[in-house]
C-alpha cells in the first residue's frame, strides 16, 4: 500500500466511524499516546508491536489529511533533501549535519 491510499483510508475509516476529523490538537494528542504504546510494546518485546506502529502510522496520516498535507509528497520531498546531507562524528561521537 501507498502512503496516499493509508491517508485517504485512514481517512475514510476516521469519517465512517464517527472518529475525530476536526481538532488538530487532540490528534495530535493520541498520536503522542500511539507512539508511547508502540514503545511499551517494542521495550516489553510483545506481540502487538507491528500493530502499534500501524496505529502510530494511522494517526500520522489523520493529522496530514486533517491539515490538508499530501504526506506522499512531503515524504518524498524530505529523501531527497536527506540524500544530499552530510553528517561527521562531532567530539563525542554524535553525527552532526554539514552542510
Amino acid at each position: 500500500m501507498e502512503i496516499r491510499e493509508a491517508q485517504k483510508l485512514a481517512w475514510a475509516n476516521k469519517v465512517a466511524k464517527g472518529f475525530n476529523t476536526t481538532d488538530v490538537p487532540l490528534e495530535f494528542g493520541l498520536l503522542t499516546a500511539e507512539i508511547g504504546e508502540a514503545f511499551t510494546a517494542w521495550r516489553k518485546s510483545l506481540p502487538d508491536f507491528g500493530e502499534e506502529l500501524a496505529d502510530v502510522l494511522l494517526y500520522l496520516v489523520a493529522v496530514a489529511e486533517m491539515t490538508g498535507i499530501d504526506l506522499a509528497s512531503e515524504v518524498e520531498r524530505k529523501m531527497e533533501i536527506n540524500a544530499t546531507r552530510v553528517y561527521r562524528p562531532g567530539a563525542n561521537g554524535t553525527l552532526i549535519r554539514h552542510e
